[in-house]
């Protein structure tokens, strides 16, 4: 009988044991490096949050007006209304912040038209709506809306008749609003206009 020159290695001859082991020690070094990672996600975290709740000088930001607090000039029945969605933001340049909100009613099925509204909050009082931008009896529904720099852009989609099947708008307009002296201006697009406050 003939011997082998190599040295037998245990693990040419694997068992599942050995793999379940090498597993165990594998997942423990991972169950390990994520323990440690909190951590420093925690204090980044609360760094972010700190610049975001507090101005120049060290004072808490204002908190932007709730939308769920306001009843809209929407009409909608017994249906209800729903902020399908809503984004804050200075636009007066005033330093403290408003809430625009898109706002329909709460249909079933389908998608209902839409409006766009700007609410402020002055200190000490009530959510009220100062401006409609959009108002529901247009027919129009919303999407690609966005509040940045104190401009409010979106894309309207509607119908160029009542023939037209409500599921597909034959209409785009890119619409953007922005406060100048006394009014919100809508610029780009074909349909420009201004909204003046309430």
């Amino acid at each position: 009988m003939q011997t082998s020159a190599l040295p037998d290695l245990a693990h040419t001859d694997a068992k599942p044991v050995h793999w379940l082991a090498t597993a165990t020690a594998m997942a423990a070094v991972v169950a390990a490096a994520g323990l440690l990672q909190p951590e420093a996600a925690t204090a980044t975290a609360s760094a972010s949050e700190h610049r975001v709740t507090t101005q120049q000088g060290g004072a808490p930001a204002a908190a932007a007006p709730d939308p769920a607090a306001v009843t809209f000039p929407l009409d909608c029945g017994t249906a209800g209304q729903t902020v399908a969605d809503s984004a804050p933001g200075d636009l007066d340049g005033d330093g403290g912040p408003e809430t625009v909100a898109v706002v329909r009613c709460a249909a079933g099925s389908g998608t209902p038209p839409s409006g766009i509204y700007v609410v402020t909050q002055p200190s000490g009082a009530a959510p009220r709506v100062v401006a409609t931008l959009v108002d529901p009896a247009r027919k129009i529904n919303v999407t690609d809306f966005t509040v940045r720099d104190g401009r409010i852009s979106a894309t309207l989609l509607g119908y160029s008749s009542a023939d037209v099947p409500r599921c597909c708008p034959d209409e785009l307009e890119n619409a953007t609003w922005q406060w100048k002296g006394d009014a919100f201006i809508q610029s780009a697009g074909p349909a420009a206009g201004t909204a003046r406050g309430v």
